[in-house]
C-alpha cells in the first residue's frame, strides 16, 4: 500500500514516521508546496519520496495534513481519485470540512481529528510517537465507504491510537472548549504580559506556571487563524463561559472573600479527577 501525505509539517511529518512502522504500508510519499519543507522531510526520513500532485492522487490512502482551508481546496482537486482510494483529513475543525466534501468523493473521505500535537510546527517538529496512546475522532463516518472506514480505523489503531466516533458539529463544540479556547487564552496571556512587562523582567521572573500557560502561544498563527475562523461561533461561546468564570474569581478577590476563592479553586481541581 502506498500512503500519500499532503503537508509535511508537525502532523504530516509525524504521520509519515508513524506509518513507516505499519506492515500494511509499503511506501510513504509526500507533497508540500513549500520546497524547503520537502527537502527537510527527506533529510529527516519523514517520507520515502517527494512526488507531484498527480502521483499523490494515485496513492491508496491520502492524508491531508494541512490547514483547514487548504483541506477544503484540496478536496476539490481530488475528485478524480480511484473509487478505492481513501482520503483522510486531519483538520482540527470538522463541520465545514464535512459540508464541503464534493459529493462525488464523499465515500472516499474519512474526516478525522487526531487529538495530538505540540506548540512546534514544521518538518523538524515531527515526532515518531506523536500519535501513540492518543485519541482520534472520526466524524460522520456513516457517509464514508465501508472500505474507507475499515482502512482508516486499521491504520490509526496500527499507529497506536484509540478511535472514537462523533458528529462533526458535536466535535467542533467540544473542541472549542478543550483545544481552541486554551490556545486563545495562551495568546491573550502572552499579549497581556508583553504589553505590561519589559523583556528583562519577563526573562528574570517567568517561572514554570507562566511558561506552561504561554507555551501554546508558540503555535502557528497561520494554522490557528483558520481554526478560529472555522469554529468562530463555538469559540465565542466558550470565551463567554470562560469570561464568566474569570468574573467570579475577580469578584471574590475584590470582596476579599478568601473562603469563596478557596471553594472556587477546589471546584476547579475536580477536573483533574477526570483527567
Amino acid at each position: 500500500m502506498v500512503a500519500g501525505i499532503v503537508g509535511l509539517g508537525l502532523m504530516g511529518g509525524s504521520m509519515g514516521l508513524a506509518l513507516k512502522g505499519v506492515a500494511e504500508v509499503g511506501k510513504v510519499v509526500g507533497y508540500d508546496h513549500n520546497t524547503q519543507h520537502c527537502k527537510t522531510a527527506l533529510e529527516h526520513n519523514l517520507v520515502d519520496a517527494i512526488v507531484g500532485w498527480e502521483e499523490i492522487k494515485r496513492s491508496d490512502v491520502i492524508f491531508l495534513a494541512i490547514p483547514v482551508e487548504g483541506i477544503i481546496k484540496a478536496m476539490r482537486q481530488l475528485e478524480d481519485v480511484d473509487e478505492k482510494c481513501t482520503i483522510i483529513d486531519l483538520g482540527s475543525t470538522k463541520a465545514k470540512i464535512v459540508e464541503s466534501i464534493p459529493p462525488s468523493i464523499r465515500k472516499n473521505v474519512v474526516p478525522a481529528h487526531p487529538m495530538a500535537g505540540t506548540e512546534k510546527y514544521g518538518p523538524t517538529a515531527a515526532i515518531a510517537n506523536l500519535y501513540r496512546d492518543r485519541v482520534v475522532v472520526l466524524c460522520n463516518i456513516e457517509g464514508s465507504g465501508e472500505r474507507q472506514r475499515i482502512l482508516a480505523q486499521t491504520l490509526f489503531e496500527a499507529i497506536g491510537m484509540r478511535v472514537v466516533t462523533m458528529d462533526a458539529k458535536e466535535h467542533d463544540r467540544h473542541a472549542a472548549y478543550i483545544s481552541h479556547l486554551p490556545h486563545a487564552i495562551s495568546y491573550a496571556l502572552a499579549n497581556a504580559v508583553l504589553a505590561q512587562e519589559d523583556a528583562e523582567n519577563i526573562l528574570i521572573l517567568a517561572a514554570g506556571g507562566f511558561k506552561d500557560m504561554s507555551r501554546l502561544a508558540k503555535s502557528s498563527p497561520v494554522m490557528w487563524e483558520e481554526i478560529f475562523k472555522q469554529n468562530r461561533d463555538n469559540l465565542i461561546e466558550a470565551m463567554d463561559h470562560f469570561e464568566e468564570e474569570l468574573k467570579v474569581c475577580r469578584r471574590l478577590i475584590n470582596d476579599s472573600d478568601w473562603d469563596g476563592v478557596k471553594r472556587w479553586m477546589e471546584e476547579a481541581k475536580k477536573l483533574h479527577e477526570i483527567l
